[in-house]
């Protein structure tokens, strides 16, 4: 099992941001008004509060609640560029937190982080309805966030469970 002092600080950034990240994507797929963005957020938020997990996310979970408490910005440094590019730059840096799981983490913890970062984009996927008229035809999960939960899981080195367009 790896710990806090396993990581440079780069590193650990990265994973302490990860599942905001994660659920930022999905906001970026298929943005909606400031009220679905703040339950898309909320939601994420909610899914990085873990006790008792593989000691890995619980402490990385401690970290992004005490990081909220000191009102910090647990996403740090990162920062979306242009609109256009912020996909892009999202599935980077889910690409480059593979890459230190890869590299660092053992199997089965590397396997809990994934899986709890993609907890969070899920959360955020199911926060808020997309679409319609007062609510009247929208749909729970837009195909724009079901195709962002899919790259997710590539960029993450995990095949999906469903494979796209069967449902």
């Amino acid at each position: 099992m790896t710990t806090r002092t396993d990581y440079t600080d780069d590193e650990w950034a990265r994973l302490v941001r990860g599942p905001l990240v994660a659920g930022l994507a999905v906001s970026i797929a298929d943005p909606g008004g400031p009220i679905e963005t703040v339950k898309e957020t909320a939601a994420a938020v909610r899914t990085t509060q873990r006790e008792g997990d593989v000691p890995l996310v619980a402490e990385i979970s401690t970290e992004i609640r005490e990081r909220a408490q000191r009102r910090e910005n647990p996403l740090g440094d990162f920062r979306i560029g242009s609109a256009g590019m912020a996909g892009q730059q999202v599935l980077d840096e889910l690409r480059a937190i593979d890459l230190i799981l890869r590299t660092k983490a053992d199997g089965s913890e590397a396997d809990a982080y994934r899986a709890w970062i993609l907890d969070a984009a899920q959360a955020s996927a199911d926060a808020a309805k997309e679409g319609g008229f007062f609510g009247i035809g929208a749909e729970q999960v837009s195909a724009g966030e079901q195709e962002m939960l899919e790259r997710l899981r590539d960029a993450l080195g995990m095949a999906s469970a469903t494979p796209p367009g069967i449902e």
